[in-house]
């Protein structure tokens, strides 16, 4: 038998098929146990600071909270990291928390330390040197940062580096600030 009698699929056909298979596969999936979804409310954790100190997620509770996963190592970590801290001085007074975790080795703290020097970081800097939060919010890379509402909930996840000095940045975290201080005065 050649080709020649063969009938070929029609374009419909061949669109309905792909549809059905991509619907078989997202009903099968399911997303990493225990990895929150935005919206999601963020887990209780509790991470330590450079000095040893350890610091509950519950002090985050009625505040906006930027939580950001870098490492030392880390180059595109390097290149926002002056943006971070600006975005951090310039939405601070409003009421912005910003928790940079630092997934290094708990052996590096004096390039962690050297890190925070040479770009002046002022937020505060934790370590998750097993990476116990980073794997339980799904973390795959640095730079990994994750934008939590007064609630508590998980509004925003961003892979990569950012340019944080765009305004945009800054205009959808007002937002929420704006929100979580309305909440506060009603």
């Amino acid at each position: 038998m050649t080709w020649s009698g063969a009938r070929a699929f029609s374009p419909l056909a061949v669109i309905v098929i792909a549809v059905l298979v991509g619907a078989v596969v997202l009903l099968q999936y399911e997303p990493t146990p225990g990895r929150p979804r935005l919206g999601a409310p963020l887990p209780e954790f509790e991470l330590s600071d450079l000095m040893g100190v350890p610091h509950h997620s519950a002090a985050l509770a009625g505040q906006v909270v930027f939580l950001n996963f870098w490492a030392s190592w880390c180059a595109p970590c390097r290149e926002e990291a002056p943006a971070l801290e600006r975005l951090y001085m310039e939405l601070q007074d409003e009421g912005l928390v910003i928790w940079a975790v630092s997934i290094d080795a708990s052996a590096a703290e004096n390039e962690i330390l050297a890190f925070r020097d040479e770009f002046g970081l002022s937020f505060p800097i934790f370590i998750d040197p097993e990476k116990e939060l980073y794997r339980r919010l799904g973390a795959t890379g640095v730079p990994e940062s994750f934008l939590i509402d007064a609630e508590g909930h998980l509004v925003e996840h961003f892979i990569g580096p950012r340019s944080w000095d765009d305004p945009r940045y800054a205009r959808a975290i007002r937002r929420l600030l704006t929100a979580a201080a309305g909440e506060q005065d009603g």
